[in-house]
């Protein structure tokens, strides 16, 4: 059976197929430079493995308390070895990255402090984690204020404002690298340095902490190579490799990660409890295959953007564009294009593709957000997925794959979809 066969058996059709091979052949250089880039981080963090010497013990299950967990400390030097931190919390108990980021925020910042974000309204779910909307145990409850500085219209950063929004209670900068529910740029590593040597420059004592969400081994170098004292995100994003079945990480200086494990477990306890209850394997295997993992997901991103951008639909970043993260958002204009586009990327899935999804009201969430993810692992962004919240510009945000094989076909039938509901013409 031929490759356009198989194809057609999964739904996509010998039009939506060839429109696909059209556009690929132009993007062989691209992807020969994102394998560039995968070969050094996975040399990264293979040496950081070999450097913190993993060993056979370090796969052994703990229970209850999990004192002497030698896997648990390893993995955690491990972490610290790679993203070049003076320490590393890498935790099953850390649920996501919204709550790896609460953990940072809440440990590192007390009553009367300040938080900036100088890159305008953080994303969605970080909204009422701060307070900006009302809850229970928000930062802004703990009498912790906060204050943003929006970007400038060209998505660049508003130094003067920055400036000036700095003052003696700033304690904590946030910095989001990825786009989040925005159709705003991503940030390379090498802008958020310049942003983070300009408010130390500023205020040399202030903590600058970046939500990495996303973006790990998108580039050769990460956000702590470039002055941030946190670095934070989940490991099922980009550094689980679709393995890990849960938890998070923030790497950092010893002082901010010390006061972050005293926030996520109890004072006077930090790191010396935590059992891994056996899942050791898949956060180290996870972790070792990660460079692969994104470098296939970012294939994926950017053959949807080049797809969709000769299609006539704005898509953030251009297809052009450098990447920064693995996440490519397409404005679709429309609720319906929007539910057309996810039920593609659901019918793709290995699991529960007979699923179809639609927009809920999302704990978290301000509008209705409609989600396709048939995952292996709940919630994995790294896996095939695409999401976004009903609202204008009606833009979809499309990221993961395990394998660029198996992005390319989800890419493909989210097409086929559009096409087939009369909302995109090829």
């Amino acid at each position: 059976m031929s490759m356009e066969a198989m194809y057609r058996e999964l739904g996509v059709s010998p039009r939506v197929y060839a429109r696909g091979e059209q556009v690929l052949e132009g993007l062989r250089e691209r992807f020969a430079e994102i394998d560039a880039v995968a070969e050094y981080n996975q040399l990264k963090v293979l040496h950081a493995m070999q450097e913190s010497r993993v060993g056979a013990a370090c796969f052994a299950a703990t229970t209850g308390y999990g004192y002497d967990d030698v896997g648990r400390t390893t993995l955690e030097k491990v972490y610290a070895a790679c993203f070049h931190t003076e320490a590393a919390l890498v935790r099953p108990q850390i649920t996501c990255g919204t709550h790896a980021l609460a953990v940072a925020l809440g440990a590192n910042l007390l009553p009367g402090d300040e938080l900036l974000s100088p890159v305008g309204r953080p994303y969605d779910t970080l909204e009422e984690v701060i307070g900006i909307r009302p809850s229970a145990c928000s930062l802004r409850e703990y009498g912790v204020t906060y204050r943003q500085v929006d970007l400038l219209p060209d998505g660049g950063f508003d130094y003067d404002g920055i400036r000036a929004a700095i003052g003696p209670k700033t304690k904590l900068i946030t910095i989001q690298r990825s786009k989040g529910y925005a159709t705003r740029p991503s940030f390379s590593v090498e802008e958020i340095g310049r942003l983070i040597a300009f408010c130390k420059d500023c205020k040399p004592d202030v903590v600058c902490m970046v939500d990495n969400c996303y973006g790990e081994f998108v580039e050769r170098q990460e956000p702590s190579d470039v002055g941030a004292d946190m670095v934070v995100g989940s490991l099922i994003k980009n550094p689980g490799g679709g393995l890990a079945p849960v938890g998070g990480y923030i790497c950092g200086t010893e002082r901010c990660v010390s006061r972050c494990a005293y926030r996520l477990s109890a004072p006077g306890l930090g790191q010396e409890v935590g059992a891994n209850l056996g899942l050791m394997p898949a956060l180290y295997q996870g972790f070792f295959l990660a460079p692969t993992v994104v470098a296939g997901a970012l294939k994926g991103a950017i053959f949807a953007a080049n797809l969709y951008e000769g299609l006539g639909f704005r898509v953030v970043p251009g297809g052009a564009e450098a990447r920064h993260d693995i996440i490519q958002a397409v404005e679709l204009g429309s609720k319906e294009a929007m539910v057309a586009f996810c039920k593609g990327i659901q019918a793709a899935a290995p699991v529960d593709s007979y699923v179809t999804p639609y927009p809920w009201d999302m704990p978290g969430y301000e509008d209705q957000v409609i989600m396709a993810a048939g995952a292996f692992v709940q919630g994995s962004s790294i896996e095939l997925s695409a999401d976004g919240p009903i609202r204008p510009p009606y833009a979809v945000y499309f990221q993961g794959g395990l394998t660029w094989q198996h992005a390319k076909v989800g890419i493909l039938l989210s097409l086929q979809q559009l096409a087939d509901a009369g909302l995109a013409e090829l």
